[in-house]
């Protein structure tokens, strides 16, 4: 029996997934790694870590009983996206990586805009300049900290390092370029264009792969350090989102994804490069050659509910959907804005703030718990709806992510979507799509939509209400009003608050 394994390089740890041809889990192995924050908004991790973590999680996947007498044929990696590893001419790491929840980079994202223009940016990279994207890093890289700058010889992303280190090469993939706001997102290589306006080295840029190509086999110091054998094949992998979207079968158009973890995350398979004129949709690079994908992404939706659970009621979960579920849809007035971070799509407002609207002394805190459901279900359609906009089919939308376990959550999405929603059987992450990834680049599988349709298995329908239904589309046009609302008045909020 042949082993794949998935490898998903995550913020706060590595997951190791052991997978046979068929998708079944045969063992999975976790390893924590510290994150730094040296400054408020400021997000680090050391490379040094990573591959440790990387390396025990391996040791601890071959140690199974259930990996005995097998081989592993092939692995391929996931990670974290728009993290930026500097390497020098030795190939040693210049300094910790900025990961992409790092915020420093207003300036640089700022001189972007001017250097290049946004309607510019969206046609190249197919989105907009954010602080958590690579290139403003590189920016800040060459701004702050000249003398690492002039060391710098390969930039590339958190997985590719992993990469680097089991097989010696230096390289990158489409989802991961894509990422970068360096990379020509319809074209698939880097951009000439935006590299002159800013005067970046393409030297230092990686080759670039496709998501299912072999980068080599494992080195023998990697063997030794992993007990994996030489002859293990290492496939580039994925984006997480991308890898996360192959392991919910997102590959064919009409094929949509919510996702509701700690953030929302509503995401569909493009058949050809589309993008938002405004940039409140990200597109990106697919894992799947010469495809792609759009998404939505907002800061705040399990988020809002530990935040409901632990610091506003602190009850737990089971109490939340159960007293929830005795409010009708609609809350009765209760309408609640999930911007307890800002927000990205659509707003794109770090200033934004959480608001409970229509309360009045009739309301009981079931009312409240009712409205936190709806109101980041709310959010996630301001995604869906824009991706329709763009002419993007959705046949069927897929729910996953730790709200997908409920099934009041489950029902209120389905109700505010008007749409049946699935689940997916498998909940792996990320790291089961990067497992497949390593099938279809070993020739297990004869193309990733293969390696879904044998592994990606639909489980529990959930039908919308059509009464409910009904009652949340006259609801939905004031929850979008109420941000345009309160738009100035967050500006002034932020300047008043700002001081205390």
């Amino acid at each position: 029996m042949a082993v794949l394994l998935g490898i998903d390089l995550g913020t706060s740890g590595v997951k190791v997934l052991a997978i046979d041809e068929k998708g079944h889990t045969l063992a999975t192995a976790m390893e924590s790694y510290p994150l730094f924050q040296p400054k408020p908004g400021w997000s680090e991790q050391n490379p040094v870590d990573w591959w440790a973590g990387v390396k025990k999680a391996i040791q601890k996947i071959l140690s199974d009983p259930a990996l005995a007498n097998t081989d592993v044929e092939a692995l391929a990696l996931s990670g974290q996206m728009h993290g930026s590893v500097f390497l020098d001419d030795q190939n040693q790491v210049i300094r910790q990586p900025l990961l992409w929840n790092d915020t420093r980079t207003f300036p640089q994202c700022r001189s972007i805009n001017e250097k290049i223009g946004e309607d510019n940016l969206l046609k190249f990279a197919g989105n907009p300049a954010l602080e958590g994207f690579t290139l403003p890093k590189l920016l800040w890289l060459r701004d702050q900290e000249p003398a690492h700058y002039e060391r710098l010889r390969t930039l590339f992303l958190p997985k590719d390092y992993i990469v680097f280190r089991l097989t010696g090469k230096l390289c990158t993939e489409v989802s991961d370029a894509a990422g970068t706001l360096l990379f020509d997102v319809k074209n698939r290589c880097w951009s000439k264009e935006i590299c002159e306006a800013l005067e970046v080295d393409t030297a230092i840029l990686p080759e670039v792969l496709e998501s299912i190509d072999v980068v080599g086999h494992l080195s023998h110091e990697a063997s030794h350090e992993t007990g994996l054998p030489t002859n293990v094949r290492v496939i580039a992998g994925g984006a997480d989102n991308a890898c996360s979207a192959v392991g919910n079968g997102i590959v064919r158009e009409g094929i949509v994804l919510a996702s509701i973890g700690s953030s929302g995350v509503v995401l569909a398979h493009a058949n050809e490069m589309r993008y938002d004129p405004q940039g409140r949709i990200h597109s990106f690079n697919h894992s799947m050659p010469h495809n792609w994908y759009l998404m939505g992404v907002m800061l705040s939706a399990g988020l809002s509910m530990s935040w409901l659970k632990n610091d506003l009621l602190e009850t737990d979960y089971e109490t939340i959907n159960r007293e929830a579920s005795e409010a009708p849809a609609g809350s009765e007035g209760v309408l609640f804005l999930p911007y307890l971070s800002g927000e990205r799509t659509p707003h794109r407002d770090p200033k934004a703030r959480g608001v409970f609207f229509g309360l009045s002394g009739m309301h009981r805190p079931r009312h409240l718990m009712r409205s936190v459901f709806e109101g980041v279900s709310f959010g996630l359609k301001d995604s869906l709806e824009l991706i329709k906009s763009l002419g993007v089919e959705t046949h069927q939308i897929r729910v996953t992510g730790g709200g997908a376990k409920s099934e009041l959550w489950r029902k209120i999405l389905a109700d505010i979507f008007s749409a049946d929603l699935y689940r997916v059987q498998s909940d792996e992450g990320p790291a089961f799509g990067a497992a497949l990834l390593a099938g279809v680049g070993a020739g297990i599988y004869r193309s990733v939509e293969e390696a879904t349709d044998i592994t990606v298995h639909v489980g529990d329908m959930t039908r919308f209400d059509k009464e409910n239904s009904e009652r949340y589309a006259s609801i939905y046009p004031l929850f979008q009003s109420l941000y345009r609302t309160l738009k100035p008045e967050y500006e002034k909020a932020f300047q008043l608050y700002d001081n205390f």
